[in-house]
């Protein structure tokens, strides 16, 4: 099988951040999300991967490079335009030729990876097979109808959803779904729908697999949802700290600093991920917050929060929470106190604070 990693969209409802920066490029746990994917279709033995690319195109060609990292080979599909998920498929069809291949949406994160996913695609051979999860909110997703466990309706974003059953950003499929991408025509938003091509493969009596998701699976696509992926992973790691951490520092729990890194007078308290060369000066981060590297917090307070490398928090009096801040961030004290903060700051952003 080949693997398709769609990384083309525009992020905007992470802007301002996605202004400067590709949304599958943003860390989770200091980790860009778009490496996510490319090391689950790695583990699951897929070595030849497309990748379609959009206006962000230079950025992650620069991050990702030929894929030799991961042991793969990174082929990059130029996409003009947001055009939907069929037009990816259709556009890669080149790429793909005649094999099977995973569709992996690059800003998702599904935390037990695809391994038993694509064992059971090779073993049973349908059309296609689809990744399912019950969401509370299916108007949002594109949502699949099932009777007697046989998808035989999909729907993107019913504005009355039929089931709760969301499809996860994970498709698996066979050679028979370029047809369908070709029969099918532009939706409302002038797009291209993939459940659209796939409701064609079941209307052409081809069969589409199931396949509901044993664990989390997270859109990133909203500061919200970003922050609660970063803290799913945090939860995931194991303590180490090759940093520099002075007698007068607490370190408590699962927290990860990295080397060149100093903690002076400070606590820690993880889940926590401290970047290389990061400087943490009398200073408080706690629970589910990630540091990028070469960022400097002093004299304040950061928690479930994620902070972008070379960004300094400097003098806040009061708890930074529940905040994406971009890269080279300086957010600094100034007279005259307000009661709260929470920021989504995009990079080389200056925010001064009156106390």
């Amino acid at each position: 099988m080949k693997g398709l990693i769609l990384s083309g969209g525009k992020g905007t409802r992470l802007r301002p951040l996605t202004y400067t920066s590709a949304k599958q490029l943003v860390p989770v746990a200091n980790k860009p999300v778009l490496f996510y994917g490319i090391e689950s279709l790695a583990a699951a033995g897929i070595r030849d991967i497309g990748m379609v690319v959009g206006d962000t195109q230079a950025e992650i060609r620069a991050a990702v490079g030929d894929g030799s990292r991961w042991n793969v080979r990174i082929t990059y599909i130029e996409q003009d335009a947001p055009r939907g998920l069929a037009h990816a498929v259709l556009i890669s069809e080149p790429f793909i030729g005649t094999d099977s291949f995973v569709m992996y949406l690059g800003d998702n994160l599904l935390n037990k990876g695809i391994n038993g996913f694509v064992d059971e695609f090779i073993a049973q051979a349908p059309a296609a097979e689809i990744l399912l999860t019950r969401v509370p909110d299916p108007q949002m997703f594109g949502v699949a109808e099932l009777a007697n466990g046989r998808v035989v309706r999909l729907v993107e974003k019913p504005k009355e959803p039929k089931s709760d059953l969301a499809l996860v950003g994970v498709y698996l499929f066979s050679p028979a779904v370029f047809e369908s991408v070709k029969r099918i025509k532009p939706s409302f938003r002038n797009e291209l729908e993939i459940t659209d091509a796939i409701q064609d493969l079941i209307d052409r009596g081809l069969e589409v697999r199931p396949h509901l998701v044993d664990g989390w699976w997270k859109d990133t696509g909203k500061l919200e949802d970003m922050l609660e992926a970063n803290r799913l992973i945090l939860d995931t790691i194991v303590r180490r700290v090759d940093g520099c951490v002075d007698a007068e520092s607490r370190v408590e729990g699962k927290v990860v600093i990295e080397a060149g890194a100093v903690v002076e007078r400070s606590v820690i308290r993880g889940p926590v991920v401290i970047g290389a060369d990061a400087r943490i000066i009398h200073a408080y981060v706690g629970p589910f917050t990630s540091i990028g590297s070469g960022t400097e917090i002093r004299d304040s307070e950061v928690e479930h929060s994620i902070v972008l490398e070379g960004s300094i928090i400097s003098d806040i009096a009061n708890r930074v929470e529940d905040s994406l801040i971009g890269r080279n961030v300086k957010i600094h004290r100034l007279p005259v106190k307000p009661s709260a903060y929470r920021f989504m700051l995009g990079d080389n952003s200056e925010v001064g604070i009156r106390w």
